[in-house]
């Protein structure tokens, strides 16, 4: 009876309400008068004394039996067989047939009979289930200490602290509060990170930083940046834009075509996801028009994705990126509104030394190579310095020297697949295969921006698998439909009896 509620308070109002209609139907017979009206205390005693004889019943049988029972000579059996397991409690029968603790503070005259004499309750059993989650819920869910020490006032429940571990994680309340992601094994690096011997830029991860205030003669006016990296070689070219409307844009990435080539392929995260703190940048890049930014750059030969939303760990490439470029922005411009002209040139600079920095380790021995860096494949050394050589008409010292450039650029694409491919190959975190996500899983979708009680729930509707994990899901939620990354769904995993 006890495991059809999931509220004690509940069970023991139901249990009363019986008795008293028994008692009623009974009352003619017993010449006791009829009781109606709310519930009194002496009625709910009864109804959990009722319930506690049960549980007592079903786990202490054997004892029970003994303690009622007498000796060959007549006199009550005060003591349990040593095998029993509460043999160690010195349990005894109280006038209302409940098994009781004696304990040794008896005399204590502070004391309430419970306090003296708990009330002792198995551990595995749906009656004290029920009483421990309604303490847990009268402490709110929390303060699992005092909840252990204010049940020891009135129960004594074998192993109770394991016991009480149980029922919360039992509590499905603290499991949708206390639930988080579980990432699945980091997948495979995507072809355009792997795309050795290719020409720079051919892959190219976009996102805008900004806005940063300029002077433009008496007025004070604003400024993007736009970041192009190659995916590759890890290259970075930075463009000026002068709003983010869709044609400032489209015309900041001609700039970039112009000066390094046609891409294979952009990459970029969704407008709500571009990198930067402001408010202000996130709503012009909402405003953006991303169809038509598609449209524009997607050719035969050239075209462009975007990484889903809320999924930043997927462009980690150019945002990293970003961060540096902000830095070096700080300290070259400290606190000062530069023009224009010195906000194009100070970008310039950062580009030249971001573009110089060591992508390998930085050899402790004079002796060894240096360390290859981006402007290796770009200018052919770390600084862009190149040995003068005289050129004539001959065609075979043309032929010659662009032979020798063709040997130095896979020289630098050697030391790249022997050096640098296998330290960014390598799992820094979400090791192992986890449960995937599967469609009809009620999951809480994480929202950093927001508080926790105020993440929405729903259900999965399609998920996208990659290398065996699903790596995104579609979630239908009372406020629509969502794609979301598998790091940022949290599955409730929702308990049962059955389960």
């Amino acid at each position: 009876m006890a495991s059809n509620y999931s509220r004690w308070m509940h069970l023991v109002r139901v249990t009363a309400y019986v008795q008293r209609f028994v008692d009623n139907v009974q009352s003619k017979r017993k010449k006791i008068p009829q009781r109606s009206g709310p519930l009194t205390n002496d009625e709910l005693r009864r109804a959990q004394e009722y319930h506690f004889r049960q549980a007592q019943r079903d786990a202490y049988a054997e004892e029970l039996r003994l303690l009622g029972g007498s000796n060959n000579e007549g006199e009550r059996i005060t003591q349990v067989t040593s095998s029993s397991k509460i043999h160690r409690l010195s349990p005894f029968l109280d006038p209302a047939n409940l098994l009781r603790m004696n304990s040794r503070a008896a005399k204590c005259i502070f004391l309430f009979p419970d306090e003296k004499y708990p009330i002792i309750l198995p551990d595995d059993h749906p009656v004290t289930h029920l009483v421990l989650a309604d303490f847990h819920e009268r402490y709110h869910h929390r303060n699992y200490v005092t909840v252990a020490n204010e049940v020891r006032q009135r129960f004594c429940i074998p192993r109770l602290r394991r016991t009480l571990r149980k029922m919360r994680h039992r509590c499905q309340w603290c499991r949708n509060r206390d639930v988080s992601p579980v990432p699945p094994e980091m997948a495979e690096l995507p072809q355009a990170r792997l795309a050795a011997f290719s020409r720079p830029f051919s892959h190219v991860g976009v996102d805008f930083f900004g806005p940063i205030e300029v002077i433009a003669g008496r007025k004070v006016e604003k400024r993007w940046g736009v970041l192009m990296t190659c995916l590759t070689i890890r290259a970075l070219h930075i463009e000026v834009a002068s709003s983010l409307n869709t044609s400032s844009c489209i015309m900041a990435l001609n700039n970039f075509i112009a000066r390094r080539g046609t891409p294979v392929c952009f990459y970029s995260d969704r407008g709500t996801n571009f990198v930067g703190a402001s408010k202000e940048l996130r709503e012009a890049v909402r405003a953006l028009d991303k169809h038509q930014l598609s449209k524009e750059f997607t050719t035969a030969s050239t075209s462009w994705r975007f990484n889903p939303p809320a999924t930043p760990h997927m462009g980690g490439s150019w945002e990293r990126l970003v961060q540096s470029v902000k830095r070096n922005l700080t300290e070259i411009l400290r606190s000062r509104r530069p023009t224009d002209e010195e906000l194009r040139s100070a970008l310039t600079l950062i580009e030249g030394v971001l573009n110089s920095r060591p992508l390998t380790e930085v050899p402790v021995d004079n002796e060894s190579e240096p360390a290859l860096t981006p402007n290796h494949f770009l200018l052919g050394s770390s600084d862009g310095s190149k040995p003068f050589t005289l050129c004539d008409d001959n065609v075979q010292t043309v032929r010659r020297g662009w032979q020798v450039s063709q040997v130095m650029a896979n020289a630098f694409w050697k030391r790249w697949l022997r050096n640098y491919l296998p330290e960014i190959t390598k799992r820094s975190k979400w090791f192992k295969k986890v449960k995937p996500i599967s469609v009809g899983d009620i999951v809480v979708i994480v929202d950093p921006e927001h508080p926790r009680n105020c993440w929405p729930k729903g259900k999965v509707i399609g998920t996208v698998e990659k290398g065996g994990q699903v790596r995104r899901a579609t979630v239908q939620t009372s406020r629509g439909v969502y794609e979301r990354p598998a790091v940022k769904l949290a599955v409730l995993d929702i308990w049962s009896e059955s389960s």
